[in-house]
């Protein structure tokens, strides 16, 4: 395929995407009648109109449709083959894109990236934090190699590896001898409800599972709803029947640790988070959380270079190592 065949198939592909010539030309740094002049050359090559030009937006046509399909298909596999070629089986250079959702930011992916840099210094990584739809859809269109997330159900054409079982428990400030921050919980207020919950402290002492029904009366500080993990506990809650007190919604789960480590109000995340954090504790809930199933993503049929491959065994070793359940 020639270079201008390949120039004609992104400028479809453009078009395609902003359903405006105008749009896509500024998209691609080329003047409109070039892009327009491009895409009839292109029709006249396939012998078929690709797109309605008639209405306010353009669109494609049925001959389009199907034309773009394997335009996609055949522009992602020629990406894919360029990867190939650069492959180094022995490491010495490679580039892996990996995307995982946001919780995973705060316990998985750090340990991750050390023993990664370690092993093979001369792999560059990008890394992502993103929505699990928005991950299968990235793995599907080649923008990703590797995923990080929960199982199922997911996208046709996705492939999912069961990691570990991640568990939920709520989560609060550790005990302190000579806490200074004023209760946030307990401000102007008396009653039994502001006191805080019991917590393990680091010398091994067991904690109570605390009911479900005592957090209606606890004030908690909860991830928002773009979050999984945040429609994880809603439907905890929502089961046993729970109106809970969020007394504040953050989009960071940093802000959360910080916030809960100061005050007496409560969270509710993962329990690795708070296994590695020194001022944070675990609090079991009566009934537990249901646990989730830690999966490692990718797409049915492709490529996996050496960094790839090399990264999922990485991935296996450390699970083993830090001990997490098995899924």
């Amino acid at each position: 395929m020639s270079s201008l065949e390949l120039r004609h198939l992104r400028y479809l592909l453009a078009v395609a995407d902003h359903g405006n010539f105008t749009r896509a030309a500024e998209a691609l740094h080329i003047s409109q009648p070039t892009l327009s002049q491009q895409i009839k050359q292109l029709e006249r090559t396939v012998g078929a109109q690709l797109l309605d030009r008639t209405g306010r937006t353009v669109r494609l046509t049925d001959a389009g449709e199907t034309y773009v399909h394997h335009a996609r298909r055949a522009l992602r596999e020629l990406a894919a083959a360029e990867r190939a070629v650069l492959d180094v089986a022995d490491l010495s250079r490679g580039h892996l894109r990996l995307a995982l959702t946001p919780t995973f930011t705060s316990y998985l992916i750090g340990p991750l990236v050390a023993e990664l840099h370690a092993r093979h210094p001369h792999i560059t990584l990008n890394v992502r934090e993103m929505a699990q739809d928005h991950i299968e859809s990235g793995l599907l269109a080649d923008d990703i190699d590797l995923g990080i997330a929960f199982h199922g159900p997911h996208l046709p054409g996705i492939t999912a590896t069961a990691l570990f079982t991640e568990t939920l428990s709520l989560v609060t400030g550790a005990r302190r001898t000579d806490s200074r921050e004023e209760p946030f919980s307990s401000r102007g207020r008396t009653d039994s409800r502001a006191e805080p919950l019991s917590v393990q402290d680091r010398t091994g002492s067991r904690t109570e599972p605390l009911s479900v029904r005592e957090l209606m009366h606890r004030q908690l500080a909860l991830l928002s709803g773009d979050f999984a993990t945040r429609g994880h506990i809603d439907a905890y809650f929502a089961a046993h029947r729970v109106q809970p007190c969020i007394a504040v919604e953050a989009n960071s789960i940093q802000a959360l640790t910080e916030f809960v480590q100061r005050t007496r109000v409560a969270t509710v995340l993962p329990d690795a988070i708070a296994d590695d954090h020194p001022h944070l504790e675990t609090v079991p809930l009566e009934p537990a959380l249901p646990p989730r199933t830690v999966t490692l993503l990718r797409r049915e049929d492709a490529y996996q270079s050496a960094a790839t491959r090399a990264f999922t065994e990485l991935t296996r070793q450390l699970v083993r190592t830090r001990g997490y359940t098995p899924a």
